[in-house]
């Protein structure tokens, strides 16, 4: 499940159509069939629609299953992705794509360019991943799952990011800004900021806690429960603070003087991955609720030695203020924007199913490709296919200038012949 964009440039017009056309089969067939992706792409002369199907299966974006009832040939996560990067090249939204940022159980994070060269990060939702290494625990899940519920999964969860991303960040909380969604994809702002994790000392850790307490309560307000609130998910930002200027005690000239007062810095919280994100009407909103709060009161007394002198936030008192003050229901608002109860429901049954409550969990791995479960020459059917897990390694330094694209070494994802 590794980004590959070294072939992006050199597809073909017909290529993206016959890639297109195996993406619009699979919404109706767990194996597309031959004669149904001529059909679909609309191309001339079966020799030509070979030719695409054989360049596509080449490099991973396609696959023949063998031992299938009929001649026919799936999507795979590579496929996926290129798709959702035309779109966006074509959006006007990417450029390049630069290095990868973090590894979460479930998605991958990239630094990304713009056409005027402004960074990005491009967010990849690869839901199925650690499923794959917890079957024995979730056979009877899994038994009815295949690779396009997955990417369907995936699209779920990018929806829902998405939308309630924007929405957060219209009514004023500090989230990345939404840029952009195609598919399991999401663009946003890059921000200058560190988990929370990676913070080993604060000047002021009651004042970082009233912060994060205050943010919970201010979700509930509006109608949300975060569901995964946690050292992981919440970056840490540092405001600037200009030292005050001391005018009791001018210079000969009559102005005051430089201050020595060294700079200080207010760590500002900015919360991130919202796919967990369930509403305060939620059958467990309770529970979800006082997990978020717990989990900032653990790390507080393990990381800072700090543990509060106030009880709470309790749910019950959380709840009183939903609405409160003109605050708005985005749980509602998100429903209406176009994610269902229908979408939350089942992704909410997945996430419950294979045990995946966000990215909270703290681990390293490497990705091995799936290409190998992916071939054309491959003897493994949809359910044998198992791509190696990845455990959870949070967006780390997802500011970090080290991490910076550089244009000029980047994987550019524009090509030679743009449809």
């Amino acid at each position: 499940m590794k980004l590959d964009t070294k072939a992006l440039r050199y597809l073909t017009a017909e290529d993206w159509r016959v890639l297109t056309a195996v993406e619009q089969g699979s919404k109706n067939h767990e194996i597309v069939p031959t004669p149904l992706i001529a059909q679909i792409s609309g191309l001339r002369g079966g020799s030509g629609v070979h030719k695409c199907i054989s360049n596509l299966a080449k490099i991973n974006l396609i696959a023949r299953i063998k031992n299938a009832k009929y001649d026919g040939y799936r999507l795979t996560y590579g496929g996926l992705d290129y798709l959702s990067l035309h779109t966006h090249q074509k959006r006007q939204v990417l450029y390049s794509v630069g290095n990868q940022i973090g590894i979460g159980k479930e998605s991958d994070i990239f630094v990304v360019a713009s056409p005027t060269g402004t960074q990005h990060v491009l967010k990849i939702h690869r839901l199925g991943r650690i499923s794959f290494r917890s079957v024995k625990a979730n056979r009877d899940y899994l038994r009815h799952r295949n690779s396009g519920s997955w990417m369907y999964m995936s699209r779920l969860a990018a929806l829902k990011e998405y939308t309630f991303m924007k929405a957060l960040r219209e009514n004023g909380f500090a989230v990345p800004e939404p840029i952009a969604q195609s598919r399991h994809t999401i663009v946003m702002t890059l921000i200058d900021a560190f988990p929370l994790r990676q913070i080993t000392e604060v000047p002021d850790p009651a004042g970082l806690y009233g912060q994060l307490m205050e943010m919970i309560l201010r979700l509930a307000k509006f109608g949300l429960i975060h569901g995964d609130f946690n050292e992981f998910n919440i970056l840490i930002k540092e405001e600037k603070l200009l030292p005050p200027s001391n005018p009791s005690q001018p210079d000969l000239q009559g102005s005051s003087p430089a201050s020595t007062t060294p700079t200080s810095f207010l760590p500002t919280p900015i919360l991130i991955d919202f796919p967990q994100m369930v509403s305060i009407d939620h059958a467990n909103a309770a529970m979800y609720f006082d997990r978020d709060v717990n989990c900032i009161k653990r790390f507080f007394q393990r990381r800072f030695h700090f543990t509060s002198d106030a009880p709470g936030p309790f749910f019950a008192d959380a709840r009183k203020q939903v609405g409160r003050e003109g605050a708005k229901r985005l749980d509602v608002e998100a429903e209406a924007s176009g994610f269902s109860k229908k979408m939350a429901k089942e992704l909410e049954a997945y996430m419950r199913e294979v045990g995946v409550d966000g990215d909270g969990e703290e681990g390293e791995g490497e990705d091995d490709d799936d290409s190998g479960s992916e071939d054309v020459n491959s003897e493994d059917d949809l359910e044998q296919e198992d791509p190696e897990a990845l455990d959870h390694a949070a967006v780390d330094g997802a500011g970090d200038s080290t991490h910076k694209t550089n244009q000029d070494t980047a994987e550019s994802i524009l090509y030679s012949n743009q449809t």
